[in-house]
């Protein structure tokens, strides 16, 4: 394993801090004009996602992290794992509810997502910026309503329940931001 000064720490950089994987997200150098310099970093933990700020002395070196990130194709779930195969290698691999988070709304079958792991394991799920959903129930518009900013509820095939306009119909493919969990546009 590869041991960093504190020096050369970079954004992008993942490391062992706390006996856990972190990436950083950006790093100073300081050089006082009295005293010893040293480097302060935002750090991003991999486990949580929490951004904490660490101030470094020059001469403190940290261990890289053995992450990895693998493309992968979700499969199935049996309500305790969710299953996902690697694209290249075809091993399957599970992620567990709280790994996924907010990611299960929009996981639909065959959806190319990118796995991050660290000890060989799951540490989480990251899916493209945006998906395309069949709509499974929504009210009907009324006829007339096609400009107006107005929204209403309807549920997608994965379950989730988003705004959108109210000349969506039920049966129709839509555009949806996985960040947000906004609506973006109707696919035709």
């Amino acid at each position: 394993m590869t041991t960093y000064n504190s020096n050369y720490f970079r954004s992008g950089l993942k490391i062992i801090f706390d006996k856990e994987p972190y990436i950083i997200e950006s790093s100073q150098f300081v050089k006082p004009g009295k005293g010893q310099s040293f480097v302060r970093v935002k750090l991003r933990r991999l486990l949580t996602g929490k951004l904490i700020d660490k101030t470094f002395k020059a001469t403190d070196t940290l261990k890289s992290a053995d992450v990895t990130e693998i493309t992968v194709s979700y499969l199935y779930n049996n309500r305790k794992f969710w299953f996902f195969i690697n694209k290249k290698t075809f091993e399957e691999v599970f992620a567990t509810k709280k790994v996924l988070g907010e990611s299960i709304k929009w996981l639909v079958e065959q959806a190319s997502c990118l796995a991050t792991l660290w000890n060989n394991e799951v540490i989480s799920i990251t899916l493209s910026n945006f998906v395309e959903l069949k709509v499974m129930e929504t009210n009907p518009g009324l006829k007339g309503d096609s400009v107006s900013t107005a929204t209403k509820k309807a549920k997608l095939i994965t379950g989730a329940i988003i705004r959108v306009p109210l000349f969506i119909k039920e049966g129709e493919t839509i555009k949806v931001d996985t960040r947000s969990g906004e609506y973006v546009g109707r696919v035709r």
